[in-house]
């Protein structure tokens, strides 16, 4: 195993580490640019759940408060590199200490319908919408969100980047997480709760012994293919 060196950085406060790269941990620089500005709102926006083949696409969006000196702050990272026992306590975290927090869903179905682009877009803008408190500024992992009214930069990588982007890709994964495992039962044999309908390998062979389920995409190969081999035109 690689040997890694931490340290603090007294002014962002956030971990350098070095290991076989050197890495810089989620900040609050893009934060404190608008803070500067008097735009005490600032939301990040993230979503989860694009590239599976089962089930929504979900959205969060988290403001953090401009005074935010949370410990657990400096422990938040893109959801994807947090154990799911991570995840779930820093979701506590931030639903507990953030300004507002909520997230968006939209169904497997609104995705065959008008595709993953427009749904991910959706779920953002249902997200936002859900906020308790209107933001006044949006950081957005990426993509940018064309018919929304509100200033927003979209940020590549901000989930790595960008702290409260990250915490947005935090409770938008741990709420799609819960209902692939709430319709686990529903829909036995496919093992939703272990694989949260991605293209695992006992997805994959559940998938052909069992064909897809209601909760499958059916505009994501290979689930498409095998519904045009069961029902031909």
């Amino acid at each position: 195993m690689a040997k890694t060196l931490t340290l603090v950085d007294k002014q962002s406060r956030s971990r350098i580490v070095w290991g076989d790269a050197m890495r810089l941990a989620p900040n609050l620089a893009e934060e404190r640019l608008q803070w500067l500005q008097g735009l005490d709102l600032v939301a990040g926006v993230d979503e989860v759940g694009r590239g599976p083949l089962a089930g929504p696409v979900v959205a969060g969006a988290v403001i953090l408060s401009p005074r935010s000196d949370f410990r657990w702050l400096f422990h938040v990272r893109d959801s994807k590199e947090l154990s799911p026992p991570e995840r779930e306590e820093l979701a506590t975290y931030i639903w507990r200490d953030a300004l507002a927090v909520a997230v968006g869903f939209v169904s497997h179905t609104s995705i065959d319908r008008i595709g993953i682009a427009e749904a991910t877009r959706q779920a953002m803008l249902r997200a936002i919408g859900e906020l308790h408190r209107r933001p006044q500024y949006l950081l957005i992992d990426a993509l940018s969100l064309r018919a929304c009214s509100l200033p927003h930069k979209g940020i590549i990588d901000g989930d790595a980047r960008c702290i409260s982007i990250a915490s947005a890709s935090i409770v938008a994964k741990v709420a799609r997480d819960r209902y692939m495992e709430s319709h686990d039962h529903r829909f036995s044999g496919y093992g939703f709760a272990r694989n949260k309908g991605y293209a695992t390998r006992q997805h994959l062979e559940a998938l052909r012994r069992l064909g897809p389920c209601d909760l499958h995409r059916r505009s994501f190969n290979p689930v498409r293919e095998m519904v045009a081999a069961r029902d031909p035109v």
